[in-house]
């Protein structure tokens, strides 16, 4: 940075003060800085803020000057925050001209006691900050204006003379502020130029760090004692869960923070909700607050740090919402024993404990307060406004027209006579830190000044370093007797009155001490009444016990709150803590303490799922049998024997086995029931495909073999068939006994196939060890035979009618295959259902059945039809030779070869 002349802020006529301090507040939260570079460029602007400060006094003075040889500042609430953008709002009688008054009374107390700085006068330079931090740090700017050094070099009179500026008065201690909000900002920029600094009522947490706020001290305690003190009532109360609601700013949020963090490291407390009230609260706003801390109803207790609006409304909304009696408030100083939250809202804050630093009643300023009026207190150039208030008239000014409405103000009024009043609960400790600076002064004046009358010259200055450290070094009995002192921090000890607001009756409410708080809690139970006049203490924990079949789950960091979870599913409860789940074979008990066996089923003959596919099964084997009979009774007639007997009755035995398996489907599993799944289960069908794919191999042989030579092909004889037949059955038999060896045929229990979410609903479900793969695998080499036959059913289908044994095959296998192409889907697609073992045994089964009607519609029906019904068609006719069949291959491939060129013309035969 390089140094010119211009100054880093430059100022323009049309800026106010309060721009200067906006840019002061912001560099004092934000900035990094070092100390002495802020001081730095606070010097730059000096000059300006100082003349923007002169010209803003002249025509609105909002301070008092009290003079003296000493010179104290004092900040005060006077007004509240201003609404809509301006700095001041009402007048606050109590916190305002009741604290600000108990400063002029300690220094006129002072000034008189020849005990204390005798010969000096103490002065003051007391400001109005309007409950707003900016304004006062604006306001403030007024006590390091004797610190600031203005160069006057450049300016002149109107004769040419250099002009006399009188030196501001030096301000070498300030009493304030209230709020800390305002105290955190004042003490920023007071520390800077070194000027002690001791609060009356600023209780945050914050202003405990001797690093940030090395210059700052107060007489009351922090709210770390205050929290630790309302954590102890908790605890005494037997509460566990509890919320929080703190007024947005410093105090609210430290207060909150500090019990929080205390509760934590202490245990045994949980915070339900921490609800912030913000500083421009919205319509409706504390009626959201409400609902929210109702989500958590089980948290009667509400620690609340809010200032007294805030409290007010809360128990407004809470009386809206018809929750009078419920909550708890556990209230910190600011509500105190203060009548002015809760007026008309006694019902609602009926067995509130609050808590207040330990005080007593100054009879000494109430002497001195009451006898004020208009003649002899001038010097309270806010006091005119304050008699106007307190006194509801209108004092008469020059050129100022009265309000008829209101009355004129007599100055004869009386305060307390005329008005009511009550001493403010912080006035005590305004005379406290009044005193305390006089005694540093004191003990500092004794030790630099020896013998001297007076400010010797080692204390003018006076260094505001040394001054603070004999501050913190002071002790001596207060105002109200007790001791005042303070610790390495500039802390006051803790020492706290605790109250409850009691009703006796509904016409004379009133706090009523019920313990106190000084680094350990004394509470009186027995005093303590509640919403209704109850006596016994109203509950406020974190979680009720869980019920049987119930865990706690516990909160994470928070020891004494857990959440009751139901042990679902198939889970029991094992311990206070933990859900196991129950073995397959079982399920939880209706109060899930234990688990109890899972109930087996099977597949019951009364059931539709058996009912169906049995009575189709039977069906089948009565019209199987009837063919059988019907064959072996005309076992020696032309059709019998013409459609091959021994094939006939080997395809009709696996017809009737692939009835039969169905029975065995849904018999009972046991060891030999699963043994002859195992076996007919693929047999049947292997059985009767074997033989169909010998008579289409046959049928096919004979008439490619035709179409080549005048030779039979080898292996047509019914008995050739029937071994061919066989080895094709054996390699199914050969592969089931295979499976008996690997794995042999065993019932289980499959606990998983029927365990719904609901485990009421579970089952165990009793079949053979017989997986879905297993079946199709089992049913694979049938399904091979079938295509296989197939595929020669397609290649037979050019054989002339007069030889058409291959036809009804080959509809029996184009049917046979639609009827398994369904039936994949179908048992496939029940594999999520909760009867899937059901569906598909009656799938199986059925498509099995259907299968064999086809084979025995197609093949047979039509025989016994023609024996039983038209016998005179079961006659022997002219045998053919295999010449004859040679002929009628090749003019059946002529005829095909034609229809395939589209040719009509006959030509003669070549090989005749």
């Amino acid at each position: 940075m390089t140094s010119s002349g211009p100054t880093p802020f430059p100022l323009s006529p049309p800026y106010h003060r309060h721009h200067i301090s906006l840019w002061i507040g912001r560099t004092l939260r934000q900035s990094s800085l070092q100390p002495r570079l802020l001081l730095s460029l606070l010097l730059c602007i000096g000059g300006q803020v100082v003349q923007v400060s002169a010209s803003h006094q002249h025509f609105h003075p909002h301070s008092i000057k009290i003079p003296g040889d000493i010179t104290l500042g004092g900040l005060f609430p006077i007004h509240a925050r201003g609404p809509h953008g301006l700095p001041c709002g009402e007048l606050k009688k109590e916190k305002g001209i009741h604290r600000m008054e108990a400063m002029l009374y300690a220094l006129d107390q002072i000034n008189s006691d020849p005990e204390v700085l005798p010969n000096i006068t103490l002065g003051a330079r007391i400001l109005d900050t309007c409950s707003r931090d900016t304004y006062a740090l604006e306001q403030s700017l007024t006590f390091v204006q004797a610190l600031i050094q203005k160069d006057t070099s450049d300016i002149r009179c109107s004769n040419g003379e250099p002009p006399i500026i009188r030196k501001p008065e030096r301000v070498v201690g300030v009493i304030g502020a209230s709020a800390s909000s305002v105290s955190i900002m004042v003490a920023n920029i007071l520390r800077l130029f070194e000027i002690p600094q001791v609060s009356y009522a600023s209780t945050a947490p914050e202003l405990s760090d001797n690093n940030r706020y090395d210059f700052f001290s107060r007489v009351v305690p922090p709210d770390s004692y205050q929290a630790q003190a309302m954590l102890d009532i908790v605890k005494a109360l037997g509460w566990n869960y509890v919320s929080t609601l703190a007024s947005e700013g410093n105090y609210g949020e430290s207060g909150v923070d500090a019990f929080m963090q205390i509760s934590r490291e202490a245990g045994g407390v949980c915070i339900a909700q921490s609800v912030k009230i913000p500083r421009e609260p919205t319509a409706g706003e504390f009626d959201k607050i409400i609902k929210r801390l109702m989500e958590t109803s089980n948290a009667r207790g509400v620690i609340i740090f809010a200032n007294e609006d805030d409290i007010k409304c809360v128990l407004e909304a809470a009386k809206r919402a018809n929750l009078t009696g419920h909550f708890l408030f556990v209230g910190s100083d600011s509500w105190g024993a203060k009548s002015s939250p809760i007026a008309e809202l006694e019902d609602v804050a009926e067995g509130a404990v609050t808590i207040l630093p330990k005080r007593a009643s100054i009879d000494g300023f109430d002497q001195y307060f009451i006898s004020r009026s208009l003649e002899n207190n001038r010097r309270n150039i806010w006091f005119n406004e304050f008699w106007e208030d307190d006194f509801r008239c209108k004092l008469t000014r020059p050129g100022i027209k009265l309000d008829p409405d209101k009355k004129k103000c007599t100055g004869e009024e009386r305060i307390g006579r005329d008005s009511s009043y009550e001493q403010e609960g912080k006035v005590q400790f305004v005379i406290d830190a009044v005193y305390a600076v006089a005694y540093a002064l004191h003990n500092m004046h004794q030790d630099l000044c020896p013998g001297s009358s007076g400010v010797c010259g080692k204390m003018d200055p006076v260094e505001g370093r040394s001054l603070l450290g004999y501050i913190r070094a002071v002790n001596f009995n207060g105002s109200a007797g007790t001791s005042v002192l303070f610790n390495e921090n500039g802390d006051a000890p803790g020492r706290y009155d605790i109250f409850q607001f009691q009703m006796t009756n509904h016409s004379h409410p009133g706090y009523h001490v019920i313990g106190q708080w000084t680094n350990n809690l004394r509470l009186n139970l027995e005093e303590m009444q509640w919403s209704g006049g109850h006596k016994s203490v109203p509950d406020s924990i974190c979680s009720f016990p869980c019920k049987p079949g119930e865990r706690k789950k516990m909160v994470k960091g928070v020891p004494c709150c857990w959440h009751c979870e139901l042990c679902d599913g198939y889970q029991y409860q094992l311990d206070e803590f933990t859900c196991e789940t129950c073995p397959p074979d079982m399920r939880p008990a209706p109060n899930r303490t234990t688990c109890r066996p899972t109930p087996i089923i099977k597949l019951e003959w009364n059931s539709p799922w058996a009912l169906v596919p049995a009575s189709i099964a039977m069906l089948g084997i009565l019209a199987t049998s009837a063919v059988v009979i019907t064959f072996i009774r005309f076992n020696d007639t032309p059709i019998v024997r013409a459609s091959g007997r021994e094939l006939s009755y080997v395809l009709l035995t696996g017809i009737f086995l692939i009835y039969l398996i169905t029975f065995l489907m849904i018999t009972e599993p046991g060891v030999v029931a699963c043994a002859f799944r195992r076996l007919l289960l693929g047999l049947g069908m292997a059985i009767t495909y074997s033989a169909m794919l010998t008579k289409t191999n046959r049928i096919y042989r004979i008439f490619e073999q035709g179409k080549r030579s005048v030779t039979p092909p080898k292996f047509i004889s019914p008995t050739s068939q029937l071994i061919i037949t066989f080895i094709l059955i054996s390699v199914q038999v050969l592969g089931v006994f295979i499976w008996f060896a690997v794995v042999p045929p065993h019932t289980i229990i499959d606990y998983e196939e029927l365990r719904p979410p609901n485990p009421d609903l579970a089952r165990g479900i009793l079949k053979c060890d017989m997986s879905d793969l297993s079946i199709i695998c089992c049913l694979s080499y049938s399904i091979i035979l079938m295509v296989t036959c197939t595929v020669y059913a397609v290649k037979s289908r050019g054989v002339p009618e007069t030889f058409n044994e291959a036809k009804p095959i080959g509809f029996t296998m184009y049917t046979t295959c639609i009827i398994w192409l369904a039936f994949v889907p179908i048992f496939f697609g029940t594999a999520q259902s909760s009867e899937k073992m059901f569906i598909q045994t009656a799938t199986l089964t059925v498509s099995m059945s259907l299968s064999a009607f086809v084979s025995l519609g197609m093949l047979y029906v039509p025989k016994v039809y023609v024996i039983i019904f038209h016998p005179e068609q079961n006659v022997q006719k002219r045998k053919r030779s295999f010449k004859a069949v040679v002929q009628a291959a090749r003019l059946s491939q002529k005829s095909l070869n034609e229809k395939q060129n589209g040719e009509t013309k006959i030509e003669p035969d070549r090989s005749q």
